[in-house]
């Protein structure tokens, strides 16, 4: 079996490089460590966390809003079987629809461990040890990330858990302690502090989601107290100990002194680390800096005609930029001349409210030098907002002071996840915050906010505030 291009991995970085790959007439194979295709997003990450978001937002507003929309129903109660239940069919679906477009495109899908035995030649070893060989011009590395545990903490995946057990707890945790405050642990503790869960954040940073915009952090953070939330930042966990149905967290915090911390799980969401075991890398050359694969500026590693994408190289570890690196590379094997602008791929946290942001945070333009301009608009301003009950968060602006180009978009509010595409569109075209603040936006809407905050920016002249 001989292929022009084979991918290793079939997360979202994986499988749009072989559907872009497939499109553009070149003999695919895509191989994949598990059974279902998808990889970690599709399986136990960005897909079952924002069906599990969602059931939990539901039961939220039931218990907590809907009266006030004089909707009156008996007491509501969490079955908690019957969401993760659901969240199983999401997925399910979803990589089935995945499995569909592998057939569609005339892609062949290998099960099993995928390695190097030399540059052009990869061994795949199923589960039950069978071992085919494929024959490659070149090869796509996608095998992504898995969740980083550290020594002080016994990962014990019952209750000291990862992302992964997280969304299949068979029980409301009574009191949910998350190391770190970054993105999958704020997602998931708010789906079980939305079900009746305490939840402690413990924070080494002096602050949470701390590579977006520092106002999001702000916001957010008192947006997530309202629904049971603690934060201990500038805490550092120096160790941890679980029974059958409790674990301790022992924390120092900025006084060097140790605090105990018990609960009935332990969360470790202290971020991803790059998964290339199996791979054999050693066997074609290639060696990993930090645990990432080295690549040049066309994604090729050290080793001519192998890639690499997503999560094993540099970067943001995102589905969206796997994606487009995906087809980035596919597209150079083509012949194309594609590019991708990393500074306008967005970050998103599906909180609620959500918090999105593309391109420089305030932070990073203090740093530079670069003098720019704020304007921000609150939704508690906004008629959309009012309506839907959904006032917490604002719009930041960050333009430039001379030339009034827009340089950030950080949104904090109600389907902030939706709009900052606008923000993206505005910034690839380089567009000024005038030139948005002169566009007609529908009301009532939240988009409205992003006009607003580009009025403020222009000339500090927003008109509802």
């Amino acid at each position: 079996m001989k292929y022009d291009v084979t991918i290793i991995g079939s997360g979202p970085g994986g499988y749009v490089a072989a559907i872009r790959a497939a499109q553009l007439g070149l003999k695919t194979a895509i191989i994949e460590k598990y059974n279902t295709l998808g990889g970690t997003c599709l399986n136990v990450g960005c897909i079952p966390s924002k069906a599990l978001l969602d059931s939990s937002e539901h039961f939220h507003n039931a218990v907590h809003t809907f009266k006030t929309h004089g909707i009156d129903i008996e007491s509501p109660k969490v079955n908690l079987a019957q969401m993760i239940k659901r969240k199983n069919e999401v997925i399910s679906q979803t990589c089935d629809g995945v499995k569909f477009l592998m057939k569609k495109n005339k892609i062949d899908v290998f099960h099993g461990v995928g390695s190097f035995v030399n540059k052009n030649l990869i061994k795949v070893t199923a589960a039950d040890g069978k071992i085919q060989e494929i024959e490659t011009d070149k090869t796509i590395i996608a095998t992504g990330s898995k969740p980083i545990t550290i020594p002080p903490v016994p990962y014990d995946k019952k209750r000291i858990i990862t992302s992964t057990e997280a969304l299949n707890l068979t029980e409301i945790p009574k009191h949910l302690i998350i190391i770190g405050g970054g993105v999958i642990g704020l997602e998931i503790g708010s789906v079980y502090a939305r079900l009746g869960a305490k939840v402690s954040v413990v924070e080494l940073m002096d602050s949470i989601i701390s590579t977006m915009d520092g106002t999001m952090g702000k916001e957010l953070q008192k947006s997530l107290k309202k629904i049971g939330f603690d934060f201990y930042l500038k805490h550092k966990v120096v160790g941890a100990s679980s029974t059958e149905s409790e674990v301790t967290v022992k924390v120092e915090n900025e006084k060097g002194e140790i605090i105990d911390f018990k609960g009935d799980y332990c969360l470790m969401s202290i971020g991803r680390k790059p998964y290339t075991e199996g791979l054999a890398l050693e066997n074609i050359g290639i060696q990993t800096e930090k645990g990432k694969i080295p690549v040049n500026d066309h994604l090729e590693t050290s080793i001519k005609g192998i890639f690499a994408i997503g999560d094993v190289v540099k970067g943001a570890m995102l589905a969206h930029k796997a994606e487009e690196e995906g087809v980035f590379v596919a597209e150079q094997m083509a012949g194309q001349k594609p590019h991708i602008n990393y500074l306008l791929i967005p970050n998103v946290v599906y909180t609620w409210p959500e918090v999105a942001g593309v391109g420089h945070t305030e932070e990073q333009l203090k740093e530079s030098g670069r003098k720019y301009k704020v304007g921000s608009f609150p939704f508690k301003a906004l008629g959309r907002a009012r309506a839907s009950m959904d006032i917490d968060g604002l719009v930041k602006i960050l333009a430039d002071s001379q030339t009034d180009e827009i340089l950030g978009v950080h949104i904090i509010g109600a389907r902030a996840a939706d709009m900052i595409a606008a923000g993206v569109v505005a910034m690839e075209y380089r567009a000024s915050a005038e030139d948005v603040a002169r566009m007609s936006h529908a009301h009532p809407t939240y988009m409205e906010a992003v006009k607003e905050a580009c009025l403020a920016a222009t000339a500090n002249r927003a008109m509802h505030v």
